[in-house]
């Protein structure tokens, strides 16, 4: 496993190593060493995570994180709460069915309500591409997008890479799959610039009906062959088929998706014989992928990917932050 960049502060950056950015909404706009510099910060918090005698962390103490979440979530929304509460954090998680959005208030009145309330940084998961970008433009303080509509999922990207570079060490020459409907996934495009800007071999494989058409400019290989697009991979990343997303026919059926695009054992053994299985969740089982499959000890990193979460957005909301606790005297 890499060794943390030997300049990264868990309590203070300098130089080179200040992250530039107050929120962090995209993968798109980050370097590559600024991506590294996130997963180093991150594996501190796997070894506390995991710690017998783990002990609470209250470096965000007096400090308020409001996730919004204008779409549903399990996953993305208890990571981010369990993080900001592991660091000490006041998590306030607002509910768009129970918000006033519900009673016909607008997007930029309901960021204008966040900021008088004076949130120190804000998790915001919305159906809407763009609206994560609209919000943080009226706010004051760090916004992290956990999601929005099509465009990106940054953080999941960043909890993949981690989970990929424990496994496999290091990204160089790594040839990753990244499988299914990656037309609706805001995942497969972050991890299309994630791992290709981090130097893997990046391949988009989907049905016709589900590629988009500017795969190759986020550094990724169409394949429509799914046996093709295994062939040799050292990771091979499904995706969940995003049905809520879908207007019209993009797929005959469930069952005949499987039969032509579902990971099944006979089409992982087309890829290298240590191939690591990964799926953002939540699976659709017997559709992207086998139960046997996903639950194999070995190959099967899905929930390894969940815990790679919390250490992730906890290393998020940690440097995000770092710049308010300083002037509030705190860091």
């Amino acid at each position: 496993m890499p060794e943390p960049h030997p300049a990264h502060s868990l309590t203070g950056l300098t130089g080179r190593d200040n992250f530039p950015h107050r929120d962090l909404l995209s993968i798109s706009v980050l370097k590559p060493w600024e991506i590294r510099f996130l997963l180093d910060e991150a594996e501190h918090w796997v070894a506390v995570n995991r710690a017998a005698s783990r002990k609470h962390d209250d470096r965000l103490a007096g400090l308020t994180q409001i996730n919004a979440f204008f779409e549903n979530s399990t996953r993305t929304l208890l990571s981010f709460e369990i993080a900001g509460k592991r660091l000490g954090a006041d998590v306030v998680n607002m509910h768009a069915a129970t918000s006033s959005v519900k009673k016909g208030e607008t997007l930029i009145d309901t960021a204008v309500t966040l900021n008088a309330m004076r949130a120190d940084v804000i998790v915001i998961r919305h159906g809407s591409s763009g609206a994560v970008r609209l919000i943080a433009d009226k706010v004051d303080c760090p916004v992290l997008n956990a999601g929005d509509g099509w465009h990106e999922h940054p953080t999941q990207a960043l909890l993949d890479a981690l989970t990929i570079r424990r496994r496999k060490g290091g990204f160089e020459g790594l040839v990753v799959a990244i499988c299914g409907d990656v037309l609706h996934s805001r995942v497969a495009r972050s991890n299309m610039l994630c791992l290709a800007a981090l130097g893997a071999q990046v391949r988009a494989v989907a049905p016709p009906t589900l590629m988009p058409e500017c795969v190759e400019a986020m550094g990724a290989t169409p394949f429509t062959d799914f046996n093709a697009g295994l062939d040799g991979a050292d990771v091979v990343m499904m995706l969940r088929l995003q049905n809520e997303r879908m207007d019209g026919a993009f797929i005959p059926s469930p069952r005949e998706y499987h039969m032509l695009y579902g990971l099944t054992p006979e089409r992982l053994a087309r890829a290298k014989p240590d191939a690591l299985v990964m799926h953002p969740g939540p699976m659709n089982r017997g559709v992207e992928i086998t139960s046997g499959i996903a639950d194999h000890p070995e190959r099967s990193a899905i929930t390894e990917q969940v815990e790679m979460g919390v250490a992730v957005r906890m290393a998020c909301l940690d440097v995000l932050t770092r710049s308010a606790r300083k002037v509030e005297g705190w860091a």
